[in-house]
């Protein structure tokens, strides 16, 4: 999730949003967002429920790995969240959309990673005439 998608609450306005998705995000499944701003569990249409973790990576994990049970579970977010999570050893399968668009300075991805050993699976191009 972006790092404002549920961002500290500002005033009583920001208490009423229900993040860029709207009243029905297209989840349909609890999602543990991993923040450093405690705020309780966000209930939506469909059986999405939005669980904010403040206790780390590991914590979130575990929250999403128990709702899932058998099923999968992914990690959406950008790099200083994805770089945590292999730094930890946490990430089993990587997935990567790359966009050719600069947005400034930032955290780079595998920044303070250390070596991994990947295998690259498949690579595919989609046209895009537009970013932004």
């Amino acid at each position: 999730m972006a790092r404002n998608m549920f961002g500290p609450v500002r005033g009583a306005r920001d208490r009423q949003w229900k993040g860029w998705w709207g009243g029905d995000p297209p989840f349909h499944a609890p999602v543990s967002v991993l923040t450093h701003h405690a705020r309780e569990p966000q209930p939506m249409d469909g059986g999405t429920t939005y669980h904010f973790v403040t206790d780390g990576i590991a914590a979130a994990l575990a929250r999403a790995r128990a709702a899932a049970g058998d099923g999968e579970v992914s990690v959406h977010g950008g790099a200083t969240t994805i770089n945590q999570y292999l730094t930890a050893g946490l990430i089993d399968e990587l997935r990567l959309r790359i966009v050719p668009f600069t947005l400034g300075a930032g955290t780079r991805l595998f920044e303070g990673v250390p070596p991994l050993r990947l295998e690259q699976v498949t690579s595919r191009s989609v046209a895009a005439p537009t970013i932004g």
